[in-house]
């Protein structure tokens, strides 16, 4: 069995990059579903308050969007990019305005884009 090459190391990628990634999106995503149970009226865990939720939420995408960004200076030109400027949005008008029809838009974009093949997300739109 022959094993993956490991990319050089280099201006936005280092030694367990691909596991912090990995450790965020799991944290994200554990932070999505609080947040989505909170919005659908579950009552808060006493440990995380619900600004907790939202904070890791905001925290975790963050950090994910800024190791895309130190990849890859273009990323913002990609699908995969803009879609995450148009999530930010959407989390905005959701701090605002807090309906779950934009929290439910929100998952369903992510999911697109998350699963679309590399050609899509990855392509060049601006």
């Amino acid at each position: 069995m022959s094993k993956t090459p490991v990319p050089p190391v280099g201006r936005g990628n280092f030694p367990g990059r691909r596991w912090l990634i990995v450790a965020l999106r799991g944290l994200h995503l554990v932070a999505v579903i609080a947040l989505g149970a909170l919005m659908l009226g579950a009552p808060p865990h006493p440990a995380w308050p619900p600004g907790s939720a939202a904070g890791a939420v905001l925290a975790t995408g963050l950090v994910m969007f800024g190791l895309d960004l130190m990849a890859d200076r273009q990323h913002l030109r990609t699908a995969a990019g803009l879609s995450v400027l148009a999530k930010f949005a959407l989390v905005a008008w959701l701090a605002l305005d807090p309906a779950p029809w934009l929290f439910w838009a929100i998952v369903v974009i992510s999911a697109v884009v998350s699963h679309a093949p590399a050609s899509f997300r990855h392509a060049r739109l601006c």
